[in-house]
């Protein structure tokens, strides 16, 4: 195991290394806004997706595209300006549950915390699927493969992750970057063709039957769709908040350095989500459920077929939607290591791996995903339901705490920064309560079920924690009261390791000295006693008897009796034990570690595993 790890994620780094493994502003930009640019391949189709396939208006809802992607880019200028003082106020990373719990609390905070982690979770799984999606819409594979694909990458992206921040960074820059000049290039060929050109919409004919079903909707829009819909194009916001949570993992000056790398991201962002929206309004790429993407389906339009610009774009989209996922590996483990710290997550989330990143963190991270997207079939269109309300309940928890951050300390200029912060605290709550409202039926339901029931876990972790400092505890001039010491040698039979045992126990110098038999017959107790007499043990063998062959109830019993005897005793179990290699360990009695699982939680009981190692045959002595 240690070989296979070794070529998997690498050579482990000392602790000296964690500065080296910073982050500059072009790497740092693939880590954390690979998830918020994915989102431009895919929030324009979810849109469309309400619009016609659920509302059914048909081609009237492309009118809606360009309002809708107008509203959506000042939010999201409104959000980037608010993260930005996040990124300047708390330098240590940590984002909206930081902000959360230096301003409103212990609650919000965890609510906070929890919605960003099943926002983290959700992204892999969305990521993914929209990757394969893309794939698939060039190539056309089945889809019975869809899962096994969506896996495979979770797999590789959780590899690469577990080899370290700066080096996943630097293997996924280039795939991020590529995705951006052909976008870029796409929205610039499309706004040539449509003002210069004057190129229409994609003909009627190349339609597949069922998206010019779509097109000849004449269903009203209704406000319950109009919003659902507006809140579908909002997951372009997704993604925003990665820079703030990571902040610790850039360069020095870490906050100028985040401050910048966001900046680039919403401007980015921004621009290309309002472009592709502005060419599907224009093109009008009506698509059924097994049409594909939007994007593919511009593409091929506009380069007048399936030919290599064709390809670079599709193989961009599904590189840097599979990529997305990586925002999520960089921050998921470290939002959970800073829970963690605060007693609010399991201690492991804290610990870092062989390559000083969070690896807990990263394969449950993994794990999870990887279940929804089995659970879910793969398909994106039914997890971005579950997606937006994690996200906005994020945003604004971080920006009402910036509010209430202004207030407090009033800093230069902290009007402007109390209205910016307001307004997005406002506007991302509605969008919030519009997401779970208008798509509760479609799975909104369980990131409003799950977020509760997660604080409620965070808290019982935490008050475990704190009854667990406040038993340890030691005051001043506190130290433990003498107590007779008993030990109890486990005979099974009487060969090497039960002699060592022995010796040991001997060698302690115990107040008492007790050797403990289990046996299931009088036959198999008299055969016993006679071998124990045969080697002249100086000690009596003590026996308990199970009748229905069973070690671990019968030891526990006598070891009640003994507390029944000496109230003031710590008793110390002795369990010999033969270790083999780990081809044939699997051959040996396993009964000690489930007897040792029960001691584990016995008060005033310490167990001692004698081994005795076998190599070739030959057990070794000693």
């Amino acid at each position: 195991m240690a070989s296979i790890k070794k070529i998997l994620i690498g050579k482990p780094l000392s602790s000296a290394d964690e500065q080296h493994q910073r982050l500059s502003r072009v790497i740092a930009l693939p880590v954390f806004a690979s998830d918020a640019i994915s989102s431009t391949a895919y929030a324009t189709d979810e849109v469309m997706a309400v619009l016609l396939l659920q509302a059914g208006i048909g081609a009237i809802a492309f009118r809606t595209l360009v309002p809708i992607a107008i509203i959506v880019c000042v939010l999201m200028a409104i959000v980037v300006t608010s993260y930005r003082q996040t990124i300047m106020a708390y330098p240590s990373g940590g984002g909206a549950y930081i902000v959360s719990r230096e301003n409103l609390g212990t609650i919000p905070s965890l609510v906070a915390g929890s919605s960003l982690l099943v926002d983290y979770i959700l992204t892999v799984a969305v990521s993914v699927a929209g990757g394969v999606l893309a794939i698939r819409t060039a190539v056309g594979f089945d889809h019975k493969w869809t899962v096994p694909v969506c896996l495979l990458c979770v797999f590789i992206m959780t590899v690469m992750n577990l080899r370290g921040v700066k080096e996943s960074g630097a293997a996924f820059a280039g795939p991020t970057y590529f995705y951006i000049i052909m976008l870029i290039m796409l929205i610039c060929t499309g706004l040539y063709r449509i003002f210069v050109q004057h190129v229409g919409p994609i003909p009627v004919d190349l339609l597949s039957p069922e998206a010019q079903e779509l097109r000849d909707g004449a269903k009203s829009l209704g406000l319950m769709m109009l919003l659902r819909a507006f809140s579908s194009g909002a997951v372009a916001l997704s993604g925003v908040e990665a820079v703030s949570n990571g902040v610790p993992a850039f360069r020095k000056p870490e906050s100028k350095n985040a401050a910048i790398t966001l900046m680039w991201m919403g401007g980015i962002l921004g621009t290309c989500f309002f472009g592709v929206s502005v060419l599907a309004s224009h093109l009008k790429p009506f698509r059924g459920e097994a049409d594909g993407n939007g994007l593919g389906l511009m593409a091929e339009y506009l380069y007048g077929g399936k030919g290599v610009l064709f390809w670079m774009t599709m193989i961009a989209t599904f590189l840097i939607l599979i990529l997305a996922a990586n925002t999520a590996y960089a921050d998921f483990p470290r939002l959970a290591s800073i829970i963690a710290k605060d007693d609010f997550l399991p201690r492991q989330f804290f610990n870092r791996g062989a390559r000083l990143v969070f690896s807990n963190g990263v394969l449950f991270l993994a794990i999870v995903s990887s279940i929804l997207i089995v659970a879910f079939d793969g398909d994106i269109s039914k997890l971005i339901p579950l997606y937006a309300f994690g996200v906005f309940t994020g945003f604004t928890l971080s920006q009402t705490g910036m509010v209430r951050h202004h207030l407090r300390l009033r800093e230069p200029h902290w009007q402007i920064a109390l209205a910016v912060n307001a307004v997005g605290a406002v506007t991302t709550g509605l969008i919030a309560v519009i997401v779970v409202v208008s798509k509760f039926t479609e799975g909104a339901w369980i990131p409003a079920f799950l977020i509760p029931f997660m604080v409620l876990t965070f808290r019982a972790i935490g008050r475990h924690y704190a009854r667990g400092r406040k038993v340890v505890k030691a005051e001043p001039g506190f130290w433990p009261s003498r107590e007779t010491h008993t030990m109890v040698v486990l005979v099974g039979g009487i060969n090497k390791g039960v002699l060592q045992g022995l010796q040991y126990a001997k060698s302690l110098n115990p107040d008492r000295l007790v050797a403990l038999t289990v046996v299931s017959s009088p036959e198999e107790q008299a055969q016993l006693q006679e071998q124990w007499d045969s080697y002249n043990i100086p000690l009596e063998l003590t026996f308990e008897f199970s009748e229905f062959r069973e070690l671990t109830n019968p030891v526990m019993r006598f070891l009640d009796e003994l507390d029944s005897l000496y109230s003031d005793d710590i008793i110390t179990v002795v369990i010999p034990e033969f270790v083999t290699s780990w081809k044939t360990q699997w051959l040996h009695n396993g009964s000690a570690f489930a007897l040792k699982a029960r001691l584990l939680h016995r008060p005033h009981t310490a167990v001692v595993s004698v081994p005795v190692h076998m190599h070739h045959g030959v057990i070794e002595e000693g």
